[in-house]
């Protein structure tokens, strides 16, 4: 299973559309979006996903409300508010736009994968946990900012559970 993570998308409808571009190319099951969406009408260009969208509020998501309604009435997603924990393909995966709890969720054990944005920095880590309740590696990941506003690189990860890899994709 294959998914996509993205994250500060910041209005950015170009660069959004670009991304999806590339999830639909890779073949994603899943897009994993860290918050940061902030108006409503960015719905637009995931339309175009071809795979399920789940994502978090991150903190300069203004009208939570009607970007919630967006997009699960436009079929795009569901976004729910932060941390957010779901399984997926027998892996227990958290997302965040925090990344002040990320540290603790790594080191709880707890999670397979652990997902952050908010910091626009491009970052894939494996962390030992010593034997948790989850096996003995968690993934982290942040996949930077697909916006390209504050460090100049637009950019989104890939998280591919079969081959066990991950890897920062440059728009």
């Amino acid at each position: 299973m294959k998914v996509g993570i993205i994250a500060d998308t910041h209005d950015n409808l170009a660069a959004i559309s670009e991304a999806v571009e590339i999830f639909n190319d890779e073949g994603i099951e899943l897009l994993v979006h860290a918050g940061d969406f902030v108006a409503p009408f960015t719905e637009r260009p995931f339309r175009k996903l071809k795979a399920p969208l789940v994502g978090v509020f991150g903190n300069n998501d203004g009208d939570k409300l009607l970007l919630k309604k967006f997009y699960k009435e436009k079929g795009v997603g569901e976004l729910h508010e932060d941390p957010y924990e779901f399984e997926l393909a027998a892996k227990k995966i958290i997302v965040t736009h925090r990344p002040a709890i990320v540290k603790p969720l790594t080191a709880s054990g707890m999670y397979d994968v652990v997902i952050y944005g908010h910091t626009h920095k491009a970052i894939i880590e494996q962390h030992r946990n010593n034997g948790g309740a989850r096996g003995e590696k968690t993934w982290v990941i942040n996949p930077g900012e697909c916006c390209g506003y504050i460090t100049g690189r637009k950019t989104v990860a890939l998280l591919d559970f079969e081959k066990e890899e991950a890897r920062i994709v440059e728009l």
